[in-house]
Formats: structure tokens, C-alpha cells, sequence
């Protein structure tokens, strides 16, 4: 069995396990349909990431006046969630015009009640991700851009956890060896990456930077998780419907967050336009376009192969970094770069992926052994090639004997 498909072990066709806990039937039948188009999207996914999460940090960098933030990281975020509520509602109007005649309006009022009703768990997402990004600024503060990249891919672990537990998603002896390289990659490019004697808000650097790569690793691994699941779960929905009532949710808690800056510091802090630049403005046209580009990557690809694709980003930030703002490369950073290009080689190798499908077969035989007792009156007088036979009223694939 192999994330909800049961594979036969002569003739290794694949069905889906009416007993296996799925996502959504909608997105079960599109896993079954894999084509050339899918896998030209995913190389397009894996490019427009990389040139987007490779900048954001740099943008992040260029932001900063002294190094301190003139503005509020809380505005950004929210004129960040209000642009990419813009971009929903232009696409979902595109999207409702070229409706098919006889096919259910996207924009009628019970359409989009039912909508609402069916994506509340979007709120959750919306919610840790308002918490991470004003953490990207914060993290800023005390790491270079190269470095800050190379610990956001200690998410890859927790999110491998996270689909395990949430999505019943299951990984190979190779990959999790793989995950445990990527780890070893990014420790050694951690290594003295600090100034000795420096703080953090008070606390000694050192404590600081593991409290702050914490929360940073743990909210956003929750956030995707959820997210693909929340999207997954309704895949029938339109994605920029969906997207609209997650960057709603995430709109209305930036807000709630500039209001209690104001508590905070006052009123003056209310100008969310205060203190930004060109630099700035560049910088919410990226995170949008990173928003709504994850968006995609969460319903018709994988939070992993999200999370891969951000660490290729990892050598342009480096080197640009480098270029644009005089930070060494150093031989720590040089080595971690290619432990952790071969943990993503090693993940996503035939090797891996070949195991995954001897488990399946092995798991298959597991569950004939446990079955046969009850199959045995039927099987009775059969031949000991493979068969398949499916029960109308349930459905239910029977198992070769």
C-alpha cells in the first residue's frame, strides 16, 4: 500500500483502497492522472520559486536603514495579504466569465456562502503565516540572507513529520536519511555564522538564535502542512476562490496586528505607509507573488518538493549576498551547500522511490495474508494467477490469492 493505493503484486497495476484515509476523492482521482503537463508545472513551480525565495531575503536586507526597519514589518505583511487579495478576486472574475454554459455560477451568493463554509479551515494557515512573516523580519536582524535560507530549510524535516502524522504520507529508509544529510548540511553551514558577544533582545546571542529558529522552523512547517491539506481537502474548489478566503483570513490578522501596534506605540504607528521605500515596495510585490505562487504548489504539487525547491534558492541568495553586500562565503556555507544538493538528490532519487514501491508490494502481501481467511470461500477452486473483481455496492477491490 502506497498513500492510500493498494498494488498488485503480479501484474502491479494500482487501485485506490476504498479502507485508506484519504485527503478528498477530487484529489485522489487527480493523483491517479500524473501527466506530462503536471510535471512541466512542477518544473515551472520548482524556477519561479527559486528566483522568488532567493530575493526575498535580499529584498529583506536592502529594507533595512542602519540595520533596523524604519517601518513596521506588520504593514508589509498587510499590504502583502491585501495585494494578493486583489490578484484573487481580478482572476476569480476572469475565471467566473469563462464559465461554460449550464455549468454552477462561481460568484452567486450560495456558491460562495458554501465555499466559505467548506475552506473555514483556511484560517489556520492564515493565522500561523501572519505569525511567520513577521518572524522573517525578525530573523533578519540577527542572520546574514545566506544564512537565514539555510536554516528555513530545517522546515523540511518538521513539515516530513507533519505530512506523516496529518496526511498519512509515508517516506522511504532513503529519504528520511536524506532529510537527516539536510540537517547535517545546514548545521555545518551554522557554525560560527554569529559574532561572539553579540545579543538578541536582551538574551545572549546564542540563546536568542535557537529560541527565534525554533518558532521559525515549527509555525511555518504547521502552516504549509495545513494549508495543503485545507486545500487539498476542498480540491473541487476553485483555487483562487480558495486563495481568496486565505488571504482574506490573512488580511484581517495583519490588520489586527497593526491595531495592536497602535495599543503599542501609538497612534502615529497607524501610517502603514510610514517609513517604506522602493525597496519595500519590491518587497511586497515578491512576497505576494511567493504567496500566491506557494498557493499552487500546495494543492497540485507537494509541500516537500516546496520546500526543496526553496533550498536551490539557497546558492543564489549566497552569492548574491555576497556580490551586493560584501558577505563571505565561507567554506562552512560552501560545504553545506553541496551536503545538502546531495540530500536532495538522494530524496528524490529512482532509488527512493523504488523502495517505496517494494514496501507497497510488501505491505500488499501483508494485507493478502491478513484477508485470506475471509476470501478463502471465494478464491476457492481459482487459480493461482492474479485477479481482480470489484463489488458494486461498495466497490471494493479484492486482492490476488
Amino acid at each position: 500500500m502506497k498513500q492510500g493505493m493498494i498494488e498488485c503484486s503480479v501484474c502491479h497495476s494500482k487501485l485506490v483502497n476504498p479502507y485508506a484515509k484519504t485527503v478528498s476523492k477530487a484529489y485522489d482521482r487527480h493523483r491517479s492522472k500524473f501527466s506530462k503537463k503536471q510535471r512541466a508545472l512542477n518544473v515551472l513551480l520548482v524556477v519561479g520559486d527559486c528566483m522568488l525565495v532567493g530575493l526575498q531575503p535580499i529584498l529583506v536586507y536592502m529594507s533595512k536603514v542602519d540595520g533596523k526597519f524604519k517601518f513596521s514589518p506588520v504593514s508589509v505583511n498587510f499590504l502583502t495579504e491585501f495585494a494578493k487579495v486583489i490578484f484573487a478576486i481580478v482572476m476569480l472574475l476572469i475565471q467566473a466569465r469563462n464559465q461554460k454554459i449550464g455549468e454552477k455560477p462561481l460568484l452567486s451568493v450560495s456558491s460562495f456562502v458554501q465555499a466559505a463554509r467548506n475552506n473555514v479551515l483556511l484560517a489556520v494557515p492564515a493565522f500561523l503565516y501572519a505569525i511567520n512573516n513577521y518572524l522573517k523580519f525578525t530573523m533578519q536582524l540577527y542572520f546574514n540572507p545566506a544564512t537565514v535560507k539555510m536554516l528555513s530549510n530545517l522546515k523540511v524535516l518538521v513539515i516530513a513529520v507533519l505530512l506523516k502524522i496529518v496526511m498519512k504520507r509515508r517516506f522511504s529508509i532513503i529519504q528520511w536519511e536524506a532529510l537527516a544529510l539536510l540537517l547535517i548540511g545546514i548545521s555545518i553551514n551554522q557554525m560560527r555564522s554569529l559574532p561572539e558577544g553579540s545579543t538578541a533582545m536582551g538574551l545572549p546571542v546564542a540563546m536568542g538564535a535557537y529560541i527565534y529558529t525554533f518558532i521559525f522552523v515549527t509555525v511555518p512547517s504547521m502552516a504549509s502542512v495545513f494549508n495543503e491539506y485545507a486545500l487539498k481537502s476542498q480540491y473541487d474548489t476553485s483555487i483562487y476562490m480558495q486563495n481568496l478566503f486565505l488571504y482574506g483570513y490573512g488580511a484581517i490578522f495583519n490588520f489586527l496586528g497593526i491595531i495592536v501596534t497602535v495599543i503599542i506605540k501609538g497612534p502615529e504607528s497607524f501610517d502603514i505607509l510610514q517609513g517604506h521605500s522602493k525597496a519595500t515596495m519590491l518587497l511586497i510585490i515578491n512576497n505576494a507573488a511567493q504567496g500566491i505562487l506557494s498557493s499552487f504548489f500546495f494543492k497540485y504539487a507537494d509541500t516537500i518538493l516546496k520546500k526543496y525547491s526553496s533550498t536551490v534558492a539557497t546558492i543564489f541568495t549566497g552569492f548574491a549576498s555576497a556580490a551586493l553586500f560584501g558577505h563571505k562565503l565561507t567554506i562552512n556555507f560552501m560545504l553545506g551547500i553541496s551536503i545538502v544538493f546531495i540530500s536532495m538528490h538522494q530524496f528524490f532519487s529512482p532509488l527512493a522511490k523504488v523502495k517505496e514501491e517494494e514496501n507497497g508490494v510488501l505491505e500488499l502481501e501483508q494485507v493478502q495474508s491478513n484477508h485470506r481467511d475471509t476470501f478463502v470461500n471465494i478464491a476457492a477452486g481459482a487459480n493461482e494467477e492474479a485477479s481482480h473483481r470489484v463489488e458494486s455496492d461498495e466497490r471494493r477491490p479484492l486482492l490476488p490469492t
